[in-house]
């Protein structure tokens, strides 16, 4: 009996940055690699895709995405970028490509993008290759953050490829890995800004076009062309979402305790998605000043700094946007950005302490004098040597084993081993929480325990812990640690 045909290789991908034409991208191959072993799969990934995981073994997706079998044309991306507040335009990508497009279940198209599947012409000498470890740190970094509710790419997998790589910061050989990521689009805001570089408006035109067309459909259809044909007004819309889309996603990093470390403006989505992880670090104990590369050494992409250099770069993408659009006109929409992020920010901490939306409209609907827990939470946690994931984490466990407290003074210091809280900064947080718990009706009441788990990891990927995952990989070939974390995320959502 022959084998199954490999569903893989049959994806309805669409042409649609190929539509753009050639300015935009190069043709590559990937590398042969010495083997090919699955390392990591994501089936929930699979099925947004329109994929039965049962359909898909594990040489399917080996054949796929770590020999690329069946798949042309693969497409470098071209872009340029300020990395670090330096202008580079000797970018694009450089150790990995676009694999191609299709529609999800739910009709969005979605890209599939490699990293470390070899050189291209954007390599810069590099061997355009990617660490195991390196793979495995975007697997946790994608999904801690999707379970956290930050607008994310995602790994669908992840495969071992048989080299060994010579790193300044791991010990050397390494192991080498093939990653392929689904995000919303890999267009950056770099991808402008090469345009401008090259002084092309019309290609830039062609480009957000495109963009508004394929990603903000709602605009397209709210902003038709003018009689002569100008999208003005469709893409000042486009830059006014994007302002509230960053934004939106700066307060999730925060909330989520997340340093991107390396907000380079090519590594900005034209979408306001969060992608490409390299040295990133959730937060240990609350430190606006800590850096996640070990090369950031004056601190410009700081924990507490990235929603202003969000901010910064959307001024940044400005500069090719002038070359079509007036820069009041995009001035003015970039003043969304702050009550946008302050909105969501709230928004975010106060699910993470147990109040969804629907249980923060109905205490604003009962009224009363009520104190807000978000900020004396962050008075908490700046006076207190606590692990920030650890804080939510352990007070979610609190919830779930013992129910509310009948008044506030039962609630007690709760994350273990931590040592005792400052008195006054306690007790404000403590009656605050409580008092918005205790307003509530009492079928929200019981909900706060699931929303608690919902929004918060059991156990945050901060880098002992990563370390912890990776140890057993690497001396012993033992995956089952970041199986069993990768589980308690799944499990502790609430998902089936």
């Amino acid at each position: 009996m022959s084998a199954s045909p490999n569903p893989l290789l049959a994806l309805p991908f669409e042409p649609s940055i190929e539509a753009l034409g050639e300015a935009y991208w190069d043709v590559v191959e990937a590398a042969a690699f010495p083997q090919s072993r699955l390392r990591f799969r994501n089936d929930p990934l699979l099925q947004q895709l329109g994929v039965d995981p049962a359909a898909v073994s594990d040489a399917d997706l080996e054949a796929a995405f770590g020999r690329f079998e069946g798949r042309t044309p693969l497409l470098a991306l071209r872009y340029h970028g300020y990395q670090f507040g330096t202008y580079n335009p000797f970018l694009g990508d450089g150790r990995g490509f676009l694999y191609g497009q299709l529609r999800d279940r739910h009709g969005a198209l979605q890209d599939l993008g490699t990293k470390g599947s070899g050189t291209t012409p954007w390599s810069r000498g590099g061997d355009g290759r990617l660490t195991l470890k390196g793979g495995v740190r975007e697997v946790i970094a994608s999904e801690a953050l999707h379970r956290l509710g930050v607008t994310t790419s995602r790994t669908l997998s992840l495969v071992e490829t048989g080299e060994g790589l010579w790193r300044g910061d791991e010990p050397s050989p390494t192991r080498s890995a093939v990653m392929v990521r689904v995000a919303r689009t890999h267009l950056r805001f770099g991808t402008c800004e090469r345009l401008l570089h090259l002084r092309q408006p019309g290609q830039l035109e062609r480009l957000l076009r495109h963009v508004v067309a394929v990603y903000y459909p709602h605009i397209a259809a709210a902003h038709p062309p003018a009689a002569d044909g100008s999208a003005l007004a469709a893409l000042l819309a486009f830059y006014g979402e994007l302002v509230e889309r960053v934004a939106r996603l700066a307060a999730e990093w925060m909330a989520a305790g997340f340093i991107h470390g390396v907000l380079n403006t090519d590594n900005m989505s034209l979408v306001g998605e969060s992608f490409d992880y390299g040295p990133f670090a959730f937060l240990e104990t609350w430190d606006p000043g800590f850096t996640a590369a070990y090369f950031d050494h004056s601190g410009l992409y700081a924990y507490g700094q990235q929603p202003l250099i969000c901010h910064q770069n959307l001024r940044l993408l400005q500069e090719p946007l002038v070359m079509l659009l007036p820069r009041a006109e995009l001035e003015a929409r970039l003043e969304r950005f702050v009550p946008t992020y302050d909105h969501h920010y709230r928004h975010c901490l106060m699910r993470r302490l147990g109040f969804d939306a629907g249980a923060v409209a109905a205490v604003v609907d009962r009224g009363g004098d009520l104190v807000d827990p978000v900020p004396l939470a962050l008075q908490l946690l700046a006076a207190w040597p606590v692990a920030y994931g650890s804080f939510f984490a352990a007070l979610a466990d609190r919830i779930a084993s013992g129910g509310l407290p009948e008044e506030a003074e039962a609630l007690a210091p709760f994350v273990p081993g931590a040592p005792a809280p400052p008195p006054d900064r306690w007790a404000a947080w403590r009656e605050a929480w409580w008092g918005w718990s205790s307003a509530l009706p009492p079928e929200q009441q019981q909900g706060i325990a699931a929303t608690l788990r919902h929004w918060n990891l059991p156990v945050t990927p901060v880098r002992g812990e990563i370390e912890r995952l990776w140890q057993a990989i690497d001396t012993a070939d033992d995956w089952d640690p970041l199986q069993q974390w990768l589980d308690g995320c799944v499990a502790s959502a609430g998902v089936p």
